[in-house]
């Protein structure tokens, strides 16, 4: 499975250590970046991530800054994309079972690596219900 990820300044240290643990459970990741801790504008590295997922290039997505919520609000003008923000496993779970999220999102200021380690586990590895889930998914684009 191809994975895209990216993070602002705020999430740069996360992205890369969680790129570092996702290769060596064989995933191959695509970086978008940012590089470095340097501030940035999270919007110039959610577009790209958004339209690799969208086009097939990469299979999923996961995106970090401060909150989440920039890159989350960014991910999610892209009419085939479904960035879900999680800050637990419990909500990792649910925005893929319920919302069969394409992107998941992580707050890096406010969660523990260790815990952004397991979000990302819980979510890759958690299925999409469908059915009724399914239903509201298809009522989302304008």
């Amino acid at each position: 499975m191809k994975i895209g990820i990216c993070s602002d300044h705020a999430g740069f240290e996360y992205k890369d250590r969680l790129k570092a643990h996702l290769e060596s459970e064989g995933y191959e990741i695509s970086d978008f970046g940012t590089h470095s801790t340097e501030s940035m504008d999270y919007p110039d590295v959610a577009h790209p991530l958004a339209k690799a997922v969208e086009d097939g290039t990469v299979d999923l997505g996961i995106a970090m800054c401060g909150t989440g919520n920039g890159m989350a609000i960014t991910l999610n003008k892209h009419q085939k994309i479904r960035a879900g923000l999680a800050w637990n496993t419990e909500i990792g779970e649910l925005v893929k079972k319920h919302n069969n999220a394409n992107i998941l999102v992580m707050p890096a200021r406010f969660i523990a690596f260790e815990e952004a380690v397991n979000i990302t586990e819980t979510w890759l590895n958690t299925a999409f219900e469908g059915g009724r889930h399914q239903k509201r998914i298809d009522k989302i684009p304008l």
